[in-house]
């Protein structure tokens, strides 16, 4: 009977997390972003990280109540054999998992600035939009090899940082806004090396309607 529950914790945990669909088509965000790039990042890139996550808390299968979000805030708990695993594929499905949302074709709910409380709150925080495009960017063309620039939300102040890897702001107590991938499989096949070319494009596709909605919600 032990043998059978533990078959069937298991299982849960392999299956537990799953990959979500994209909003949009694969060429949605063409030009800017590539269908190719799309296909690749989303469907093997961000696919990977879900199996090794699963295959991760397989091994305990008393994580499988936590939701994604419990783990990485509570990562230093998580049991050391796994802790590893777990921060990286765990950030990396829950950082793609945003990423996906907070875009949308130019033109068609992609581009332009915010408005509302968040357009307030970028205000009362750096001053205008360009100085947050400005310090985002810089920070996103900064980030030393693989990893996000991102925009918070941290007792009740918005803040903008770099992080490495796929490691999330909820491990520090900081709650994601908006962010930019910056790994290479994000942006290589269009735009190679130039990094800070791929940096200026994402901005014609950020859905500033989802991004006002993580702001508000959280508020």
């Amino acid at each position: 009977m032990a043998q059978v529950k533990e078959q069937i914790s298991k299982s849960t945990a392999e299956t537990r997390h799953v990959l979500p669909p994209l909003p949009y088509d694969f060429a949605a965000l063409e030009p800017h972003i590539d269908a190719q790039t799309m296909q690749i990042h989303h469907g093997k890139h961000h696919q990977a990280y879900i199996t090794n996550l699963n295959n991760a808390l397989a091994k305990h299968p008393e994580l499988s109540s936590r939701s994604l979000e419990e783990l990485l805030r509570g990562i230093h708990t998580v049991p050391e054999d796994i802790r590893t695993a777990v921060r990286n594929n765990a950030g990396g499905h829950h950082n793609h998992s945003l990423f996906w949302t907070i875009m949308a074709p130019a033109g068609n709910g992609g581009g332009g600035e915010p408005s509302g409380k968040l357009s307030d709150a970028i205000k009362e925080s750096f001053g205008d939009f360009a100085k947050l495009k400005e310090l985002l960017s810089t920070a996103a063309t900064s980030q030393f090899g693989s990893g996000w620039s991102w925009l918070t939300l941290a007792s009740g102040k918005l803040e903008i940082a770099g992080r490495p890897n796929q490691d999330s702001p909820l491990m520090d107590g900081k709650i994601p806004v908006l962010g930019l991938d910056v790994w290479e499989h994000a942006y290589y096949l269009k735009y190679q090396n130039r990094r800070p070319d791929y940096v200026a494009a994402w901005w014609n596709v950020v859905n500033w309607r989802e991004v006002e909605r993580r702001y508000e919600a959280v508020l």
